[in-house]
């Protein structure tokens, strides 16, 4: 819901390091796979409640992802690429709240099944979505960077990160903060379904 305007904000910082990483032959595949194995990080870190450093592997996760793409249009973006970076993005999301179930599994367990179901809602509409836009060539003016349509929603890429940060500050709150993120997931699941359906249908 406001990825658009967080875009805006981190835009210029992320080109001028996506600028130094290219000078330096670092390629946008190279710094996915990096982000990633940070990223994965967190899941023994949150079992061993180091939520500190897991916060830390969370942001460098997303300050990759965010390179990543920067890098990718320096040169010639690939779909090899946009695959790798769109496929660890749903692992890495789950995979912290994976972190947190084992954390905790007594009173964690229930709301980190419900958030990773709603997980499984928000990025299935967002992709079928995605692949049948590009097989109508439906193009995509409010995010033009994107390798795909990017379907709006309640729970985009902020709210998540801001969720993540917030489980990793209150760790002791992670159960009702998983619960009022899974009920914003079920909404945006189901505004996406719609205006998807309604895009599709017209």
């Amino acid at each position: 819901m406001i990825d658009r305007w967080a875009m805006k904000m981190v835009r210029q910082p992320l080109g001028l390091g996506a600028m130094l990483l290219h000078r330096r032959n670092i390629t946008a595949t190279q710094i996915s796979v990096v982000g990633f194995f940070l990223g994965m990080l967190t899941v023994p870190l949150l079992y061993m409640h180091w939520y500190g450093a897991a916060l830390v592997c969370i942001l460098l996760n997303r300050i990759a992802d965010g390179l990543d793409g920067n890098v990718a249009r320096l040169t010639t973006p690939t779909d090899a690429g946009g695959y790798l970076d769109i496929t660890f993005d749903f692992i890495f999301y789950s995979a912290v709240v994976f972190g947190f179930a084992l954390a905790d599994p007594v009173n964690n367990g229930l709301a980190a099944a419900a958030l990773i179901f709603a997980f499984i809602g928000t990025g299935s509409s967002f992709l079928a979505f995605g692949i049948m836009a590009e097989r109508r060539q439906i193009s995509n003016f409010r995010y033009p960077n994107k390798g795909f349509y990017y379907l709006d929603g309640i729970a985009e890429g902020t709210e998540t990160l801001l969720f993540l940060v917030l489980f990793c500050l209150f760790p002791h709150h992670f159960t009702i903060l998983a619960w009022i993120f899974a009920v914003i997931c079920y909404l945006s699941t189901l505004i996406r379904l719609i205006s998807g359906h309604n895009t599709l249908s017209s």
